[in-house]
């Protein structure tokens, strides 16, 4: 598989690791850091380690959970940085699922203004989603990736041998953002999701996911227009998965609760958007077959439509959507109201 040019970087797929090391040796940065996480560590670091060879790094390490994903965190990785003689030449690897890229890209682009770092994604959410379009983020007060800039990766090196070290639950999460991409953009993938489990997935079928994403973002990487597309089933999800983080002793995962969103959202397509019942009952099929049903209370309804409103896309106090007109084409700056949510929440209790 050919290396997928971005903005400004390049994705690799085949022998990224061994790519990942002649960038490094080519870069000539002064000092090397990599950030893992606990699990990281253990189940990824020595690949890395192997493909790095004599090339010497100084190592930081964070605990794992988005509820970690914070301004604490990230001042721990600073400090780290600073005590390890960390310069403006320098670079940060990040080795890890959706909370490393996001954190660590995030506490990169804002040492001393900013410093190089690369993607080293190792979950399949953070291959085919959080790794790539150069989205940085922590979460502060409930709200996800409220704090955040756009900085892209110098590059991103996709290992699919990091899938190996997945339980079932983080695949069907990751899984997720690769049925997203077929909803808003192809639907031929789509199509042959719905007879493929998670753990089935192929390297061509996350080539194809991280390939849709690129497009999106090639063509939009501000999130200004049609990049707003890839936000479909984050409204409502992201709300779901706050509130869960929150309230319950196991929380949801990113790409369970984004699927509540598909279905709360793909109701609000038909309502709104033109997405014929009939594309609506086959989307609930295949988001049924995968993900077991989560208890949305009543009583968390009010608490939801608040988080909601802290949404960055929202415009004029408006709770802002993109939702389907079909399988494979998705329109974006669709408002709702509080009504129309409650009625695609209760919708989802039902379905």
């Amino acid at each position: 598989m050919k290396p997928i040019e971005s903005i400004s970087y390049s994705v690799y797929f085949e022998n990224s690791l061994q790519e990942l090391s002649q960038f490094l040796i080519e870069s000539k940065y002064s000092k090397i850091f990599v950030l893992v996480d606990s699990n990281t560590e253990i189940h990824c670091l020595p690949l890395l380690q192997d493909a790095l060879g004599d090339l010497e790094f100084d190592m930081i390490e964070v605990t794992p959970g988005e509820e970690n994903k914070n301004i604490d965190f990230c001042i721990g990785i600073w400090r780290m940085l600073l005590d390890f003689g960390a310069d403006r030449n320098s670079i940060l690897i990040n080795l890890g699922g959706g909370v490393i890229t996001d954190m660590g890209g995030f506490a990169a682009s804002t040492f001393k203004r900013g410093i190089d770092f690369v993607q080293v994604p190792t979950t399949l959410l953070s291959q085919v989603d959080a790794s790539i379009g150069g989205k940085t983020g922590i979460d502060m007060e409930n709200v996800k990736n409220i704090i955040g800039t756009f900085t892209q990766p110098k590059a991103v090196f996709i290992n699919n041998g990091f899938l190996s070290t997945l339980d079932q639950r983080e695949l069907r999460s990751g899984y997720a953002e690769v049925v997203k991409h077929g909803l808003i953009y192809d639907f031929s993938l789509f199509e042959k999701l719905k007879n493929i489990k998670p753990a089935e997935l192929s390297p061509e079928i996350i080539y194809r996911s991280v390939e849709i994403k690129n497009e999106v973002v090639i063509s939009d990487p501000f999130e200004k227009g049609i990049r707003k597309i890839l936000n479909f089933g984050h409204t409502i999800g992201h709300a779901v998965e706050s509130y869960s983080l929150h309230h319950d002793k196991k929380p949801l995962l990113h790409g369970e609760a984004i699927a509540i969103g598909f279905v709360c959202e793909a109701y609000l397509s038909a309502k709104k958007n033109g997405l014929q019942k009939s594309e609506l009952r086959e989307i609930l099929e295949t988001i049924r077959t995968v993900y077991p049903a989560y208890k949305v209370k009543k009583n968390s309804y009010n608490d939801l439509i608040e988080i909601m409103k802290n949404d960055k896309k929202n415009n004029a106090g408006k709770i802002s959507f993109s939702l389907l007109s079909a399988i494979g084409k998705c329109n974006f700056d669709i408002y709702c109201t509080e009504e129309e949510i409650i009625e695609s929440l209760d919708f989802y209790t039902t379905y």
